[in-house]
């Protein structure tokens, strides 16, 4: 199965993903990452209101094989959270970029994306490990 790169979304090399609408950004992780990561049983994010760095961990996602955090592509401000994925992680699976993304924050510097991957660029990276 071909794994999805949507193009319109910014891709960080540790496999999370930024959607950005104005100055909000939709975060996530890749199709690839859940691939790499396999059957997800747990999920840790930030509530609304905490703040989260660039390149910091925001959270961790729990699989079957390991536990890996998960980092901001943009400093920032939390404004939602994909609540029902905490309950229900195994969402992540079915629609990574659609109902799995994890959180929404405010940016404070949209500059700070400016270095993150295109589609293809991510894509290339994944496909040569």
């Amino acid at each position: 199965m071909a794994l999805e790169y949507p193009e319109d979304l910014r891709y960080l090399d540790s496999h999370e993903y930024a959607r950005l609408e104005g100055e909000i950004a939709t975060i996530g992780i890749t199709a690839f990452a859940i691939d790499q990561l396999g059957d997800i049983v747990f999920l840790e994010l930030p509530e609304v209101g905490d703040a989260v760095e660039k390149g910091e961990k925001f959270g961790t996602v729990e699989s079957v094989k390991a536990v890996e955090d998960l980092n901001s592509p943009a400093t920032g401000t939390v404004i939602e959270v994909n609540s029902p994925l905490l309950d229900a992680p195994e969402q992540l699976t079915d629609d990574p970029y659609g109902e799995g993304w994890m959180l929404k924050i405010r940016v404070d510097d949209l500059a700070e994306l400016d270095d993150a991957l295109s589609a293809s660029e991510y894509r290339e990276q994944v496909e040569g490990e």
